[in-house]
């Protein structure tokens, strides 16, 4: 009996929209992933961190939800992932900025180094 309710249940889910459960799925893991990274990374430091990965499983998910969204169409899950998208993209800036500005004054401090040595 209940596997009839579940069959049921999924056949009204998928009917004439396949490829569109099959790509909010998809969706939903991608944005899914950044959790397993975040656990994973925190689990091997012994102390909570959020890497880089996450910020980029956050922003392709969110976009692909986004997506899903606007061909479902279902505006909470629209209008829920939008302001996210602008944090994880903030974040991402934020990490090559500061990435950046690292390759930019490591060759300078070795340059100091060697000049100090020498």
């Amino acid at each position: 009996m209940l596997w009839t309710h579940l069959e049921s249940w999924w056949q009204a889910a998928v009917a004439d929209k396949g490829w569109l459960v099959v790509f909010g799925l998809a969706a939903q893991t991608m944005f899914m992933m950044r959790f397993v990274i975040q656990w994973i990374s925190s689990e091997r430091a012994k102390r909570s961190v959020v890497p880089e990965a996450f910020w980029y499983f956050s922003l392709l998910g969110g976009m692909m939800l986004v997506v899903y969204g606007l061909l479902r169409p279902d505006l909470v899950i629209i209008v829920g992932q939008m302001p996210a998208l602008i944090i994880y993209s903030r974040n991402i800036v934020l990490i090559r900025r500061e990435k950046r500005l690292k390759g930019a004054v490591e060759p300078a401090a070795e340059a100091a180094r060697e000049a100090v040595a020498e």
